[in-house]
């Protein structure tokens, strides 16, 4: 009750500061965790795209399929080395600018040239012909350049965007134009009435970064807010009994793993790792924590369909086997129940982020798990960025996180970010495998889905029998939404926060 109360102060006080939330009709008002860190795609480019303020070139349907968006067609070589897309007609940026080839082509090859997935892909030019054709050249074949291309940080800012390299301010194409940017917590949106497509029914819109869940839960249920993403499992249990709020739910392509240096010299062996994998408990994990069945066997969920192996041997809960294979690599329990190994004791510390708040809990839990079988765990809950850096610089043992498959419309792009022989901020680390490399560079071959059934199984067993990363839940995403906002819906590829198609009720 207090932690509700004080919840309920922290949203009072917000409200009463900002000057950019308080209550007005006819706004739709969207709470979500995410933090606005700065104006280049490469960092907030994510919340820019959901928010419907910027376009890509390509876009997604439903089942994750590109589909035009920016550019209304294209063509491959025969060689698959070329890629020409034809923009479509009478696109104006939100400064009234053209949309023009050379915008295009000056935008990517920014991109290109900073942290995203474009600067993996094989481009040798991107070029622009005329005033309506974009040309990209590759040095080898590449099947997944249209979901790259579908990245928010591909996204295509006009000219006017940017001073050099550097964007100084956020200049879309997108259904709704950017009126108003305080950094790194809200942002204001109104409908852009030049859009070039569809126009939406909603005027405006405003984005507010709330990082506790149990702010967000209590701002959807006062009516502070109209669409609230991302709420913990309590929440949803509560906010299921009000009449104040509708929810919606659906699965998605987003794993909850475990990220382990197969490089620490606890961790180097394989069977180290599936001893870790064999102590989790995941239906009792998702039963008390997730609330919903959602215990992982592998590492992509079945809504992702092409990428999930029913045929695969799905991971386990054996304790007494996990103790066995920590004993074979010679660790002993000590007085205290933890195990020891030359003078050293099986320790670790567990980095995970409150940003998911089921990813707290979920750690406590698995603290109590590992610690059954004498690996003693230390919790460090801080900000997701830890994550990435501790990778780099090498310190990283252990990473509880949440990883979306489909922040590119084929997991491919994420794959190669994640598990290329490099390893990834967000996947392996200190791994590497020539099995599941030679599925993955074949995959980057072949552009029919339907062919490459035997070489994404194969990659997926190479994950599971090494464990780099222990999948541990899959995700559904629920979203608490105001009665009075009329066809709302949650994107899977976690795109859109749906403003294009929203409306008020009559």
């Amino acid at each position: 009750m207090f932690r509700n109360l004080m919840a309920g102060v922290a949203v009072s006080l917000l409200f009463a500061n900002s000057s950019v939330f308080a209550a007005e009709d006819r706004v739709v008002d969207v709470v979500a965790p995410f933090e606005i860190t700065g104006l280049d795609p490469a960092k907030s480019g994510d919340v820019f795209l959901r928010m419907a303020i910027v376009e890509t070139l390509v876009e997604a349907d439903a089942q994750g399929n590109p589909v035009p968006a920016l550019a209304r067609q294209w063509t491959v070589s025969e060689d698959g080395k070329t890629w020409t897309f034809t923009l479509q007609p009478n696109v104006r940026f939100h400064d009234g600018s053209a949309l023009t080839a050379e915008a295009v082509a000056s935008a990517l090859n920014i991109a290109r040239a900073k942290p995203g997935l474009l600067s993996k892909a094989p481009i040798e030019a991107i070029t622009a012909e005329g005033e309506a054709v974009v040309k990209i050249t590759l040095s080898k074949p590449f099947a997944p350049l249209l979901a790259f291309l579908a990245e928010s940080r591909a996204q295509i800012l006009a000219p006017a965007s940017y001073a050099g390299a550097d964007v100084k301010s956020i200049i879309g194409s997108g259904p709704f134009k950017l009126t108003k940017l305080e950094a790194p917590q809200s942002l204001a949106v109104e409908r852009f009435d030049g859009y070039w497509g569809a126009k939406p029914e909603i005027e405006q819109a405003r984005y507010l970064s709330v990082s506790r869940a149990e702010t967000r839960a209590l701002m959807a249920e006062s009516g502070d807010a109209d669409y609230v993403f991302n709420l913990d499992p309590a929440s949803r249990t509560r906010l299921a009994k009000s009449d104040k709020v509708k929810l919606l739910s659906v699965s998605i392509p987003r794993s909850v793993l475990i990220k382990l240096n197969a490089g620490h010299a606890f961790l180097s062996d394989v069977k180290a790792r599936e001893a870790l994998s064999l102590a989790i408990d995941r239906e009792g994990l998702a039963t008390a924590i997730l609330r919903y069945p959602a215990a992982a066997t592998q590492l992509f969920p079945p809504s992702l369909g092409i990428w999930h192996d029913a045929s695969l041997s799905p991971l386990s809960y054996d304790p007494e086997k996990a103790e066995g294979l920590l004993a074979s690599l010679g660790w002993k329990k000590g007085p205290d129940g933890i195990l020891v190994k030359d003078g050293k004791r099986f320790a670790l510390t567990l980095t995970t982020y409150p940003d998911r708040p089921e990813l707290p809990l979920l750690a406590a839990v698995l603290q109590e798990q590992w610690k059954e079988i004498g690996v003693e765990v230390t919790i460090n809950s801080t900000n997701s960025s830890e994550i990435p850096a501790r990778h780099q610089n090498g310190t990283l043992e252990l990473g509880l996180m949440a990883r979306n498959f489909a922040l590119v419309p084929d997991p491919i792009g994420t794959m190669l970010s994640d598990y290329g022989p490099t390893g990834g901020d967000w996947g392996a680390m200190n791994w590497t495998n020539a099995s599941f490399q030679q599925a993955l560079d074949g995959l980057t071959r072949i552009a029919d889905a339907s062919q490459g059934e035997t070489l994404r199984h194969q990659a997926v067993a190479a994950i599971q029998a090494d464990l780099p990363v222990i999948p541990v839940a899959w995700y559904q995403q629920t979203v608490a939404v105001s009665p009075k906002l009329e066809k709302a819906a949650i994107d899977p590829f976690e795109r859109t926060f749906g403003l294009e198609t929203m409306r008020w009720g009559k």
